[in-house]
């Protein structure tokens, strides 16, 4: 019997406007989506136990996170009363227009997202250095590559739309289920630096 043909996931991403930047800028919201992403659905007591939290900590979490839309019930798991929760997302996007809001608790809560974002980004690195070695056949297969360039505004915004279609391309690619796939992070930082 030939095997039915595996349909591509598609990656929803959420717009945040100020009231979403809100709710989700805080660590441990953060934590839990982020945990809910890349680990599929799960209990906020399996959830504090894997992020060291409390149940209850993560309990009203899940439901902030949930009020702003971000996270939802998965019914298929759930047994009595467990709850169990997924990412209702596999993303977020904002503009610029965030970091320039007139509100000083939109600008806090758009530094401290973009804070969190780069400590994750800094741990998840960190991790790879630590454990590389248990993973010898990716030895020629990671990058840590970084290049400095001479662009206006305008050409690092399309450099950046070029690269995100360019990875968009490989995101159901067939070699998803090769025997030596495993999930890659990839991070793409762009941003200006003073030439002095």
């Amino acid at each position: 019997m030939p095997e039915p043909e595996k349909v591509p996931q598609q990656h929803v991403t959420r717009a945040l406007d100020p009231r979403s930047l809100r709710g989700l800028a805080h660590p441990l919201r953060m934590q839990l989506l982020r945990t809910l992403r890349h680990h599929g659905p799960a209990t906020a007591s399996r959830l504090a136990e894997r992020l060291g939290e409390s149940s209850g900590a993560t309990s009203y979490h899940l439901r902030q996170l949930a009020a702003h839309g971000f996270v939802e019930d998965d019914p298929s798991l759930g047994k009595g009363r467990e709850r169990w929760w997924k990412a209702a997302q596999q993303g977020v996007s904002w503009d610029e227009s965030l970091v320039g809001n007139s509100d000083p608790e939109v600008r806090g809560a758009a530094d401290l997202l973009l804070h969190e974002v780069a400590t994750n980004h800094t741990q998840e690195l960190s991790t790879w250095i630590a454990t590389r070695h248990e993973w010898p056949a990716w030895a020629g297969a990671s990058d840590m590559s970084d290049y400095t360039l001479r662009l206006p505004p305008s050409a690092a915004r399309e450099l950046g739309e070029r690269l995100h279609a360019l990875i968009d391309e490989y995101r159901d690619s067939p070699e998803a289920d090769a025997p030596d796939a495993a999930r890659v992070r990839l991070h793409l930082h762009a941003f200006p630096q003073h030439e002095d």
